[in-house]
């Protein structure tokens, strides 16, 4: 006799039996196929179904309690569900088993094929989600991929030195500077095509010259070695622009993000000098003195007795008030022509004392911009309102004028104006 593995059915008819007396096994699937022969026609006989394969074993089980028998009828099946749903009602037309009295009610008919395609949903997709994550890139992935390794291929050499570079740098008008090999191959990926290494410390002269033709900007690690290449170019060679990596990072490790932020950040040569204090001739100046002398360096000890008479001697300091600095008439007119030009836009201008132009940013980076200059500008344009902590800033940086929309400062010793008032 054929039988269906609960693989293979289609569907699985439950029904609860209830027997008034104790009746074996045996008993109950004799009355099923007893009970229901020729009642379906030869089509649908169980013998004749279960025999060539389309109905499987019939499951019964039973329990027996206070001189009553209790179970569950469970029929495999592989018919169409009409075809099932008849067989299960023929169930029901079953009133006695053996000698007992009995009743059969189908609970439920269940589409096995329904728990398949939810393992086979859920399974999808839990290898959907190893294949995105592990196995298959997409395509704009694999795009990426390929061009970082066709930047890095485009790395050449330059000069008797070898100097690695990028494929611009003897093409272009600028050039960016850096320590290393990896330094230009980390810019590569990043879209640089200009950049150039140094290989050491020292300046090499093929990098010299290149210096001395293009715009150059020197783009180093955040580190003192980084000051100690800054302070070696400004002395050797003529630099235009300086940016350092964030404090305690290199330039290899910035990601592309942070690349394009430092590089926006850059200062002027001039203005690096006045930061790490480096005269014409490359050298440091002399530390200063008073209340900024280092640790290292006690002050000469007093004569406790000469000093109390001489503070009685000494004049007290008459102090006069800062003036706060005016805008000439052509300072007006460039600053007014910039506030038009901002209009709308969000963004801020920083100049430096000739009124040129030190870089735009947008409000949002405003401070923390004019914070890591440290100095050397002259005049903020933003299109925006000028608030206390930006004035107090500027004040403290030694910015002399501030042009805004607006103004929410009073008694500042920058000179804080509107547009409408230039």
């Amino acid at each position: 006799m054929a039988k269906i593995s609960p693989v293979a059915s289609k569907y699985i008819v439950h029904a609860n039996i209830l027997i008034e007396g104790i009746v074996d096994r045996p008993d109950v699937i004799g009355a099923i196929f007893g009970q229901t022969e020729g009642l379906l026609g030869d089509d649908l006989e169980l013998r004749e179904l279960q025999r060539s394969g389309r109905i499987g074993r019939i499951e019964v089980n039973m329990s027996t309690s206070g001189g009553k028998t209790k179970g569950e009828i469970i029929i495999p099946s592989s018919l169409d569900k009409t075809e099932t749903a008849i067989v299960a009602a023929a169930l029901e037309i079953i009133q006695r088993i053996g000698p007992c009295n009995a009743k059969i009610v189908v609970d439920k008919v269940e589409d096995v094929r329904t728990s398949k395609r939810q393992f086979v949903v859920q399974r999808a997709k839990e290898l959907l989600k190893m294949m995105a994550s592990t196995t298959l890139p997409d395509s704009q992935e694999i795009s990426d991929e390929v061009a970082k390794s066709v930047r890095v291929m485009e790395a050449v050499e330059i000069g008797p030195e070898k100097l690695t570079a990028g494929p611009a740098v003897l093409d272009g008008d600028e050039i960016i500077i850096v320590e290393g090999r990896a330094d230009v191959l980390c810019l590569l990926k990043a879209g640089f095509k200009n950049a150039i290494a140094m290989n050491g410390t020292s300046c090499p002269q093929t990098l010299k010259d290149l210096a001395r033709k293009k715009t150059t900007t020197v783009f180093v690690d955040g580190d003192r070695g980084g000051d100690l290449i800054i302070r070696e170019l400004l002395n050797v060679t003529e630099i235009d622009f300086v940016c350092k990596a964030p404090d305690g990072k290199e330039v290899e490790e910035l990601t592309k993000k942070e690349l394009h932020k430092g590089l926006r950040g850059k200062i002027t040569a001039e203005q690096a000098k006045l930061d790490l204090g480096v005269q014409a001739d490359g050298s440091l100046k002399q530390p200063p003195r008073g209340r900024f002398q280092q640790k290292n360096q006690r002050p000469q000890r007093r004569d406790s007795r000469n000093f109390s008479q001489q503070r009685q001697q000494r004049p007290a300091p008459v102090r006069t008030p800062q003036k706060v600095a005016e805008l000439s008439s052509e300072e007006k007119k460039k600053l007014k022509q910039t506030m038009e030009d901002l209009f709308g836009t969000r963004g801020a201008c920083i100049f430096d004392p000739k009124l040129n132009v030190l870089g735009k940013v947008p409000l949002s980076e405003l401070t923390s911009t004019v914070k890591s200059l440290n100095g050397g500008m002259y005049a903020l344009a933003l299109d925006g309102a000028v608030d206390v902590d930006l004035a107090k800033t500027c004040e403290r940086l030694g910015v002399k004028h501030i042009v805004g929309t607006s103004s929410k400062v009073k008694g500042s010793k920058v000179n804080v104006v509107t547009d409408d008032q230039l």
